[in-house]
């Protein structure tokens, strides 16, 4: 299975990763991928950047070696209300939002109301992908997930950094998941959450699981950049 698109990709200025996003491009080239996401953290992340550094993403060429770069965020999930740590202004200045629970940044609880909280997040119409929704410490409701997500016509990922190097327990979630992504045949995102250059574009245990659960590459977002170009302006034009 060929994936043409790595969507979850972090930079230095994330404060835990450790690769310029140069870097993660010129890594991105090497293996074939035509376009990449740099979606790092939003300021509520410990170490992570100013909403400056948001909004001077203008100064990053959309193309670089002939990788097309998509401008984005992993926007931190801040309350039961579903709200994130990116003010609207500046997320209307991305080509990409991603957002998910995080440690030190989100609210936990019981299953119903992360399933809450999730579902909320997926209704904001600036929020393009869902990210590792198998976490075991913010866990959710599979089926009501995979509904809400079909219902908004929003991206769930499975995240392959979940499934072996952060997140432990999230196996069986992404699992639970996938299979009832799988069952309602809605499209799901692949995610290598690169912190490290060498990591973009990794997607080999995610990619494992999908098929163990009959998911092939009709229903991954980042089989086509194209694909992934219509998704972002279909959200974009039903919600102007």
């Amino acid at each position: 299975m060929k994936l043409e698109a790595d969507l979850h990709v972090h930079s230095v200025a994330s404060g835990h990763a450790y690769s310029t996003i140069a870097e993660n491009v010129q890594a991105a080239a090497k293996k074939g991928l035509k376009l990449i996401a740099i979606t790092d953290h939003g300021p509520d992340m410990p170490g992570g950047p100013n909403l400056y550094h948001f909004g001077n993403l203008r100064a990053v060429p959309k193309h670089y070696q002939g990788v097309e770069i998509l401008k984005g965020v992993e926007a931190n999930i801040i309350d039961k209300e579903g709200n994130v740590d990116v003010p609207e202004v500046y997320l209307k200045m991305l080509d990409i939002i991603l957002a998910g629970f995080h440690t030190y940044c989100s609210p936990t609880g019981t299953v119903a109301q992360n399933t809450k909280t999730m579902i909320k997040v997926m209704s904001n119409p600036l929020v393009d992908v869902i990210v590792h929704p198998g976490n075991p410490e913010f866990k959710v409701d599979p089926t009501e997930i995979i509904l809400a997500a079909k219902e908004n016509g929003i991206l769930l990922e499975i995240n392959n950094s979940s499934l072996g190097l952060s997140r432990a327990g999230s196996y069986c979630n992404c699992m639970a998941i996938a299979e009832k992504a799988a069952e309602h045949k809605i499209q799901v995102a692949v995610g290598s959450d690169a912190h490290w250059a060498d990591r973009v574009g990794d997607f080999i245990s995610a990619i494992e699981l999908l098929k163990k659960v009959g998911i092939g590459e009709e229903q991954i977002i980042n089989r086509s950049g194209d694909k992934i170009h219509s998704y972002l302006q279909g959200r974009r034009q039903r919600h102007s």
